[in-house]
């Protein structure tokens, strides 16, 4: 077939030039490389970089590195491109670098692999590149010059007819067809030719001479390869070395049809609007380029390199590049995990608002199994604020079960747990603002002897002014009445409280609703507490404890489920227009979204693990409710310590104060109608 090229002078082909892209993650693997392995050695090391097809026409052809460059792999649908670098302990050393000379040893190996044939088996040998650096671990800025060696000729390549575009010359099923069967990519450099039957033949570079065989002037072998530039009329840099391989290895003069193979968005036959190009395909464009009579000479020395980068102003000079506000590792780990959180609004939730997830203090009472899952599951979020309230000391049988605890933890009588946890969050992530706070709930059924009243009073003053502080709290302790404090506490200051709880193979995990004097905004009546379904007030549960009510016995995943759905929970409130006072969603479609961005917002969930189900139910506020009713919140918002103390200590007090005495009673005092014996 011969192409239909109109008539145009002789123009001197120009090439786009490589421009350097080094990930972040390059230079902090080469500061661990530095500090870790190099030391002061300033040997050349290998590394790898890559490139991809050009996609779109302002994009300029690039190299790309990162942190796998040192492992010398590549990644899927990429194109290595093989590179040595030159490290140097100081300043001074980088600039005294014998650079031209590094540059055209590199240049040299090229030329070395075009002599011995290397370069024909394996073409990814032509593309090389040079690297100098000096890395300052101090301030963490970082010098750098690359050197993309391409070998010249003595005379100009110059085209011999504009661009075709390759949809002109081939059918889209032929272009699809120089794609690899099984990896579904072009290689970086081949051969085609349209055989007497019109159909299509690819061959490797080095299979030039048998392709070469019955062709002419009006069906030419041509060269393709994976070209990285965007512009029509200008190819991307790896041609240079392989034109450069015909000319030396075969003797190739004259005219050359190069196939500039690119990818990009097709228009669909048909089709209009955003979805007219809408599919990736094959494009790119067909060259009739023109080599220079005189073949580069096989035996001779390497030819003149040249391809060093240049800056805006076109000049060769270092570059520098300041990384001392993410290379540090803890704030690298900042700013991992905030990507990794931004990913999820740039892909898929651009209203999530992760400010307002980052910013929420979080009050964790209990620092057990659910404690420590509900932490973690709180950093992943990104919260930076975790303090723990607990009163006991690791033990030994806590570390397998308990995620922030290993065994040194359980010697000498064990580290108080909300200390130790704070601690192992920090080394965890160490941006996290975490505390620990060895505290005594004080509960409803334990009395307070007197001589221990001013140290409850100080620890009632501690736990108000941390629930103040703190814009969520966990309710995360093992018993009911322990509960009790922090539920008052939170719908008194109009916190928004979550309270989770085991069995052995159930749990229940609940939102409180806001407290009784805040204004209610919703349509939906008040939600309820951890204590609204109860007309029995909480007492003391833990005398007399057995051995298996001691601990707390449950399926080991059940606390994973129930702390996550805890979290969760919390991050939909949060995401929610209304936040402690949004409606309980239970009766949503799964096609139907929530008011929140993240969905739906339950009151509570309750899980049957023996039957791998959970349930979302309501329960609304109740008048009487032993924690969050408004003649309990009175009660504490006039006498404070006094109504706590009457609480802890007085049975019955706390019934009296709600009704539930008075209900209580006239249950009991219904009269109720017995038939005589002889009616049955």
């Amino acid at each position: 077939q011969h192409f239909a090229h109109p008539a145009v002078v002789m123009q001197v082909l120009q090439f786009q030039p490589f421009s350097s892209g080094v990930n972040v993650s390059f230079w902090h693997e080469l500061a661990k490389l530095k500090l870790d392995h190099f030391r002061l050695a300033e040997d050349a090391t290998p590394i790898q970089g890559y490139y991809l097809l050009a996609t779109h026409p302002s994009l300029p052809p690039s190299l790309a590195l990162e942190r796998d460059a040192f492992a010398t792999t590549t990644p899927p649908r990429a194109f290595k491109v093989h590179g040595t670098l030159h490290n140097t302990n100081t300043i001074e050393s980088f600039k005294q670098l014998p650079k031209t000379q590094m540059f055209a040893d590199e240049a040299d190996k090229i030329w070395s692999d075009i002599q011995s044939g290397a370069a024909e088996k394996d073409p990814s040998l032509l593309n090389r590149f040079v690297l100098f650096t000096f890395a300052d671990l101090k301030s963490y800025k970082y010098h750098y010059l690359f050197g993309f060696p391409a070998l010249s000729f003595d005379d100009a390549i110059t085209i011999a007819a504009p661009p075709l575009p390759l949809t002109s010359v081939f059918s889209q099923t032929e272009l699809q067809s120089f794609r690899l069967g099984d990896e579904d990519h072009v290689p970086q450099y081949f051969l085609v030719k349209r055989k007497q039957d019109g159909t299509i033949s690819l061959g490797h570079i080095s299979e030039w001479q048998q392709f070469s065989q019955g062709t002419d002037a009006s069906n030419p072998v041509m060269v393709g390869f994976a070209d990285p530039g965007g512009l029509d009329t200008h190819p991307g840099w790896p041609l240079r070395n392989l034109l450069a391989l015909l000319s030396a290895r075969f003797g190739v003069v004259g005219e050359v049809n190069v196939i500039c193979y690119k990818e990009g968005r097709t228009a669909q036959p048909g089709a209009a609007g955003p979805s007219a190009a809408s599919e990736t395909g094959p494009r790119g464009t067909l060259l009739r380029v023109h080599l220079p009579e005189r073949p580069l000479n096989m035996a001779g020395p390497s030819p003149k390199p040249l391809g060093w980068e240049r800056d805006q102003a076109n000049k060769i000079q270092p570059r520098q590049v300041d990384l001392g506000a993410t290379m540090d590792p803890q704030r690298l780990a900042v700013t991992s995990v905030d990507l990794n959180l931004k990913l999820m609004r740039w892909r898929i939730m651009p209203n999530l608002d992760l400010d307002a997830l980052s910013s929420t203090r979080c009050l964790l009472i209990g620092a057990g199994t659910l404690g420590c899952n509900v932490a973690r599951c709180l950093l992943s979020w990104g919260v930076r604020t975790i303090t723990f309230v607990d009163c006991t000391k690791v033990s030994f049988s806590n570390p397998v079960r308990q995620t922030l605890y290993e065994f040194e933890d359980c010697l000498d009588g064990g580290k108080p747990k909300a200390i130790a946890a704070a601690e192992k969050l920090k080394k965890i992530f160490p941006a996290v603002v975490s505390e620990g706070r060895q505290l005594f709930v004080p509960m409803p059924g334990h009395q307070v002897p007197e001589a221990e009243v001013a140290g409850v009073k100080k620890t009632i003053a501690e736990l108000t002014d941390l629930v103040q502080s703190h814009d969520v709290v966990f309710n995360l302790t093992d018993s009911r009445e322990s509960r009790w404090l922090p539920t008052v506490l939170c719908a008194a200051y109009d916190k928004l409280a979550i309270t989770a709880g085991l069995g052995f193979d159930t749990y229940v995990v609940m939102r409180h609703g806001a407290g009784p004097d805040v204004p209610h905004t919703g349509t939906s009546p008040r939600l309820g507490c951890y204590f609204c379904n109860d007309v029995v007030v909480p007492q003391d549960s833990m005398k007399d404890r057995t051995l298996d009510q001691q601990c707390t016995v449950t399926r080991p995943g059940l606390s994973f489920l129930a702390s996550a759905m805890a979290v969760e929970i919390m991050a939909s409130v949060i995401q929610h227009p209304l936040r402690i006072q949004a409606p309980a969603d239970t009766d949503k479609a799964l096609s139907e979204p929530g008011a929140s961005v993240l969905g739906v917002v339950p009151h509570q969930m309750r899980g049957f693990l023996s039957h791998f189900q959970s349930l979302p139910i309501v329960g609304h506020a109740y008048n009487r409710c032993c924690a969050c009713s408004s003649s309990v919140i009175n009660e504490y918002k006039t006498r404070g310590d006094g109504f706590l103390l009457d609480v802890f200590n007085t049975p019955g007090y706390l019934e009296k104060v709600t009704g539930l005495a008075e209900l209580s009673n006239e249950s009991c005092e219904i009269d109720w109608e017995v038939a005589e014996e002889d009616d049955f």
